[in-house]
């Protein structure tokens, strides 16, 4: 008993769950997986709209408790919109009895960490009063920063990654948090990688612990990374995961995507090529798996907050588009603003942060919309509220093409994609035809020249100027052929965002020509399905 409760106060598991949803907030509850979708016993689906937050350093304590109240961050991570925290941990933990007995004060002490202690006295008092869902995920074997290819963690068998103290690890921990609701998820090991991995070791070490996960904690998800740093899942495209409980929908895989995936590329190389090719390689080496109905948790993504990182500044709209477009599960790195202690650093700043250092407000007010855009649901069983209709998301902003409520609704803004019209599109080429619009005739949007405002019109749909095509590489130049018109730009005209940062208009579309030099993110719309209701405004056309 002494144990489970030395672990349980390591993790600090005050984490209580707000099911992903726009339902109003209910007591965690028992997941399974219902094709590609994660439900709940109803059915419905549940969106794993996460943030990671570490427990794996070498202190084994989870971070910012030096810096707020645990009740506070408990709090911020609520009203920021996250449902779920993905926890980390090392599996030392479970393993090692001296290490579990730890207080969290001796802990911090032991590093020299005396003047964080006064914020975590008051942990215990704050558990179970927010409801948001955790997800136990082993990041590493010995409490430490992850990762690198010779750490001693990556592959099974690896200096400090004896797999059978690994299985013993997660059956402890699964059998410790078996008895909290709140504890939807395991995911069995981060990142696995390094010059001994391979496919045949993944199949039988990650097999083995998916086993005793579930033997441990049958309610639990079991969620499974897979190699090259959790980049690649596309080995199972030929040879599918074998576990005796297949059959009870507990099975989830788990996948990673940062820029420094491909640095140089983001860096130097045209933002729409790489964006087109990132994508493609997105479904080939996981996203397939939703086809073959499996969830895919995007358990790590993220970007530097702070807006100067030029690979980051293109990576991100396209990482986001693409979550979009797959409506996946995810987790967005990170939570923390600051570290107890990292790779000997006390008090390190985490520019990756959702949160300031002093983790007492968000980083930056502006990256923040961007990330919430993707925590709403579009599609599923519970959200089937309306036929199927494409929605045109601006992942730059994480807004949506929404009609202007100021000019009789024939012009559109960027908006909340909550307020979002139904759009009728058939690629790769046809008219944006607002599709449930109350008037005479489909209206259909079309182009009136450089700069000028998008505008619903119900005249000559489907002339060149209302006829839109996706222009370029990245799938999200939404153009049309205005050549007659004589504008340049290779004759194409593009959605774009106005000069007063929301209306939508048209311009010459940029960055056709594989130019490193050239940022085309604020022209990237993406055509996203989605089922959910809609807003039901009257379209006066002019």
């Amino acid at each position: 008993m002494r144990l489970v409760s030395s672990i349980r106060a390591a993790l600090c598991l005050l984490l209580v769950v707000v099911l992903a949803s726009d339902r109003e907030p209910a007591a965690a509850v028992t997941l399974s997986t219902s094709s590609r979708w994660i439900v709940d016993p109803a059915g419905h689906r549940v969106k794993l709209a996460c943030v990671n937050w570490p427990s794996h350093l070498e202190p084994v304590v989870t971070e910012g408790l030096g810096r707020q109240p645990v009740g506070a961050i408990s709090g911020m991570i609520v009203s920021l919109g996250f449902n779920c925290v993905r926890l980390t941990y090392p599996i030392a933990l479970a393993t090692n009895a001296s290490l579990s007995a730890l207080t969290v004060r001796q802990s911090l002490l032991a590093h020299g960490l005396s003047e964080t202690v006064g914020g975590v006295e008051a942990v215990v008092n704050a558990l179970g009063e927010k409801n948001v869902m955790v997800i136990l995920d082993n990041h590493v074997s010995t409490p430490g920063w992850c990762c690198s290819n010779d750490d001693g963690n990556g592959f099974f068998g690896d200096r400090d990654f004896d797999p059978n103290v690994w299985v013993d690890g997660l059956g402890s921990m699964a059998t410790i948090f078996a008895d909290v609701p709140n504890v939807v998820g395991i995911s069995l090991r981060n990142e696995l990688r390094g010059p001994r991995q391979n496919p045949e070791d993944w199949y039988t070490y990650m097999q083995r612990g998916a086993e005793a996960v579930h033997a441990a904690n049958p309610r639990a998800l079991v969620i499974m990374g897979g190699l090259s740093y959790d980049y690649d899942l596309s080995f199972l495209a030929a040879r599918q995961v074998g576990v005796s409980f297949a059959a009870e929908n507990k099975l989830v895989f788990e996948v990673h995507w940062y820029s420094f995936s491909d640095a140089r590329a983001w860096e130097a190389e045209g933002a729409n090529e790489v964006c087109g090719r990132a994508a493609r390689d997105f479904t080939r080496r996981g996203a397939f798996l939703l086809a073959r109905g499996f969830p895919l948790f995007l358990s790590e993504f993220g970007a530097d907050s702070r807006g100067g990182d030029r690979k980051d500044n293109r990576y991100f709209p396209c990482a986001a588009a693409v979550a979009a477009e797959h409506d996946v599960d995810w987790a967005y790195w990170a939570l923390q603003g600051s570290y107890a202690l990292r790779q000997g650093v006390a008090g390190m700043d985490e520019v990756y942060g959702v949160l300031d250092w002093s983790w007492s407000k968000p980083r930056n007010a502006t990256v923040l919309p961007r990330i919430q855009a993707l925590q709403r649901p579009l599609q599923g069983p519970g959200y089937r509220e309306a036929l199927p209709y494409t929605v045109l998301f601006h992942p730059l902003t994480g807004l949506c093409a929404v009609r202007h409520a100021a000019t009789a609704t024939t012009t559109l803004e960027l908006g909340p994609c909550n307020e979002t019209d139904a759009w009728a599109y058939a690629p790769p080429s046809s008219t944006l035809v607002l599709r449930d619009a109350a008037a005479a005739g489909l209206p259909c949007l079309r182009a009136e020249g450089r700069g000028q405002p998008a505008r619903l019109s119900t005249n000559a749909c489907g002339d060149p100027l209302s006829t839109w095509r996706l222009a370029t590489d990245s799938a999200m130049h939404v153009a049309v052929d205005a050549a007659a018109l004589g504008l340049g730009g290779g004759g194409m005209l593009c959605l774009d965002v106005g000069t007063d940062s929301r209306s939508i208009v048209t311009n010459p579309c940029a960055c056709q020509h594989r130019d490193g030099t050239c940022d085309p993110e604020g022209q990237w719309f993406k055509l996203v399905t989605s089922t959910r209701r809609v807003a039901r405004r009257p379209a006066t056309l002019a």
